[in-house]
């Protein structure tokens, strides 16, 4: 007979600035929040993420291990992070040394169900709903389409 294991949605050891709001149920854990951030429900930050101040991650987002978010960006509902880009043809699973790292700046927007592969990303950047970053994003700017192209500077 198969054994049923139930884990349950937890915040557990992250932590957090000042001032910082977050609506259950959410998955955080080993996690790093800002001072006046706001995380929306439904919303899994894994380990080693870092949300810098003044960020607003809304409900239903997906932030893998290996994020780093500045300082007074807005995360959209749905956005995904990933951090396995498959290399082998397959999931990497746990093995976390496949894994790779994104950085996205500050004053940062995506656009909700954007889906953002592992890169970096400049200050001053605005990602359309429903697009996906592929490659790093150097230049401030509005990015749209699959994979984001520059739609227009800033």
């Amino acid at each position: 007979m198969e054994q049923l294991i139930l884990k349950e949605i937890s915040i557990r050891d992250i932590q957090c600035g000042s001032n910082v709001v977050i609506v259950q149920p959410c998955n955080l854990y080993e996690c790093s929040i800002g001072d006046n951030s706001f995380i929306g429900p439904f919303t899994e930050i894994q380990k080693t993420v870092v949300i810098g101040n003044k960020c607003r991650v809304q409900s239903h987002c997906f932030i893998c291990e290996g994020v780093t978010i500045g300082n007074n960006c807005f995360i959209g509902h749905g956005v995904m992070f990933i951090n396995d880009t498959f290399n082998d043809g397959k999931p990497a699973g746990g093995d976390i040394g496949k894994w790779k790292k994104t950085t996205i700046g500050n004053k940062v927007n995506i656009g909700s169900n954007a889906t953002i592969l592992p890169v970096n990303i400049s200050d001053n950047v605005v990602i359309g709903a429903g697009s996906v970053v592929t490659k790093d994003i150097l230049q401030p700017g509005v990015y749209v389409g699959n994979p984001a192209v520059l739609k227009k500077t800033l």
